[in-house]
């Protein structure tokens, strides 16, 4: 009988401590396969590729050195407590209480001033360093416009408006050029976040917020909104292109060209300025001048449609023209509900804006 109630008992203490045991396995094996992710498409803030990335990656390390340090002290103390003073209720009177320890009460007092103090200090220089950059010569500089359920990049010193997909040159050592961002919004709060090139900053309506990255590495970079603004905040992604130099600049000088089309779809660019798509989409050198929804000049030039919700393909962009919710229910696109003919020479005509 005792033997049970004694397996009882202590079955309520190893319970709980199994518990925080399997919660640190998860942690640390969740740590690790996010810091093994090696393709730059998988937005991991374990592979930082921007100086203020890096600068706040190096900060998640010292917090998680600290607070790992106070972790196992604690538990190992309370672990040799429970192992070494552990006494069942019928072993004899209450042990004796010790109270008024001096010593105790400092240390319990002036350590974790000690430690928040200098997490205070790490923190506020890394809030500093990324916040209160400069923006030098030579460096980019783009306007974000977050939409329902979409992003729009300006570049006002390069004359080029685009959607969803922000190009940016790579920054090495020997030609540092950063792309400094102002972050705005057209409706309602939105959340710029590249994991591996910056951290999150808000977009507020009537509020200006900046922030800045320095991509070290070619390559695509993954991110979207993390905040919540509304029904499709999920699918509202991004993607920023980091081009070589010669590559950035062959793209500023593609985009800055009028949208290229044909006389075979003549019939589909007539059916584009005569229904309401030029109310909310924009085409450089035809009547289409709407600041609702993204630019069209270089729809094609993409990989994706609808804020990342689907691949740039014929056969989707289709879809999305005639029931935009197929692809992204919530979304604010009207659906244009053309018939057949109609739809095919719409369609045509988009596939020519490169």
């Amino acid at each position: 009988m005792k033997g049970t109630k004694y397996e009882k008992e202590w079955g309520r203490v190893v319970g709980p401590v199994t518990g925080v045991l399997i919660l640190l396995v998860e942690v640390l094996l969740a740590a690790s396969l996010c810091s093994a992710a090696s393709n730059p498409a998988i937005p991991s803030i374990f592979e930082p590729e921007s100086t203020p990335a890096d600068s706040i990656y190096g900060l998640s390390l010292l917090v998680l050195a600290i607070t790992g340090l106070i972790f196992v002290i604690v538990f190992g103390l309370l672990a040799y407590a429970v192992a070494k003073f552990h006494r069942r209720s019928d072993d004899g009177p209450e042990p004796p209480q010790v109270y008024g320890s001096n010593q105790i009460e400092l240390a319990w007092t002036v350590i974790p001033v000690l430690i928040v103090l200098v997490l205070f200090m790490a923190t506020a220089r890394v809030i500093h360093a990324i916040q209160d950059a400069r923006m030098p010569d030579g460096a980019i500089a783009v306007n974000v416009i977050g939409h329902q359920f979409w992003w729009e990049f300006r570049y006002p010193t390069l004359g080029i408006v685009t959607a969803n997909e922000l190009h940016v040159p790579v920054s090495d050592p020997s030609h540092p050029t950063p792309t400094f961002l102002k972050l705005l919004s057209a409706d309602t709060d939105h959340s710029f976040w590249v994991p591996r090139l910056a951290g999150k900053t808000d977009l507020i309506p009537n509020r200006v917020n900046n922030m800045w990255i320095d991509p070290h590495e070619v390559g695509v970079y993954v991110g979207q909104c993390a905040q919540y603004c509304g029904m499709q905040h999920a699918k509202m992604l991004l993607r920023v292109y980091v081009d070589s130099r010669e590559q950035f600049d062959q793209w500023v000088q593609e985009e800055t060209k009028p949208a290229q089309s044909s006389d075979g779809v003549g019939e589909g660019r007539r059916i584009f300025e005569t229904t309401a798509c030029i109310n909310c989409h924009t085409v450089s050198g035809t009547v289409a001048d709407g600041r609702f929804g993204p630019d069209l000049t270089h729809l094609m030039s993409r990989d994706t449609i609808a804020s990342g919700a689907a691949p740039n393909t014929p056969e989707n962009l289709k879809m999305w023209i005639q029931d935009p919710d197929g692809i992204k229910p919530g979304s604010l696109m009207p659906a244009m509900k053309l018939n057949d003919h109609d739809l095919d020479a719409l369609t045509a005509y988009l596939e020519t804006l490169r």
